[in-house]
């Protein structure tokens, strides 16, 4: 399992994530609310490629209101997680995750930067990953082995981030830039086409359009 990085700031907890009725007037909140509520969907997009969802988070998952009817695709795409925890159970989750990015040998798909990158694990990004989270101040968690340009890993990057006092936006912006849009939305979208996932594609829904209203967050706040 992939072990959460972590801020020599301490230890920094999850956060709720972003469900639609936040995404509708995110930009009229106060900015620390939002980037509370754009820290806790990392969290939720982190725990869900690091490891199968539990029943309990599978609760939470259906448990999710929906919000006004809006043409927006972060809502919809809430409301398709919503149904296909509804519809699956935790025990077919771990053979779905376990098809999808273990296998025997490998998965359906290698979530790793330097895969889609180049082809190769272990490549460029990888060194380039590390030396931005050195500067950063961010290390993995001790007895962690590895990479840290797994998608479930970035994702929690991000999270620590936006949660860290110390860091800000021109720094979180380039690290967005850098080393999350220029992979994981193609990631996202082979993750909701893959033929193990069920519950995985409409996490790879929600991904997708997440990162989507990320890249418009920080256009608008340049």
């Amino acid at each position: 399992m992939h072990e959460p990085v972590q801020h020599p700031g301490g230890t920094l907890s999850m956060q709720m994530p972003m469900t639609p009725q936040a995404n509708v007037t995110a930009m009229m909140m106060p900015q620390d609310e939002h980037d509370g509520l754009r820290a806790g969907m990392y969290g939720l997009l982190s725990g869900l490629l690091a490891a199968p969802p539990s029943a309990q988070l599978l609760g939470v998952l259906e448990a999710i209101k929906d919000a006004a009817p809006v043409a927006d695709d972060l809502a919809t795409a809430w409301r398709l997680l919503k149904v296909a925890a509804r519809d699956s159970n935790a025990e077919a989750l771990g053979d779905e995750y376990h098809n999808l990015f273990i296998g025997i040998g490998r998965g359906e798909l290698v979530p790793y930067a330097s895969w889609y990158l180049t082809g190769f694990l272990t490549d460029r990004p990888l060194a380039y990953l590390r030396r931005d989270l050195a500067l950063l101040g961010i290390e993995r968690q001790p007895g962690s082995s590895d990479p840290e340009d797994h998608a479930a890993t970035l994702c929690e990057s991000m999270r620590v981030i936006i949660t860290a006092e110390d860091i800000g936006f021109s720094r979180q912006r380039h690290f967005f830039l850098d080393h999350i849009v220029t992979w994981m939305p193609v990631f996202f979208q082979d993750l909701q086409q893959a033929q193990a996932a069920c519950l995985y594609a409409a996490v790879g829904g929600l991904g997708e359009a997440f990162l989507r209203f990320e890249g418009r967050y920080f256009e608008l706040e340049e």
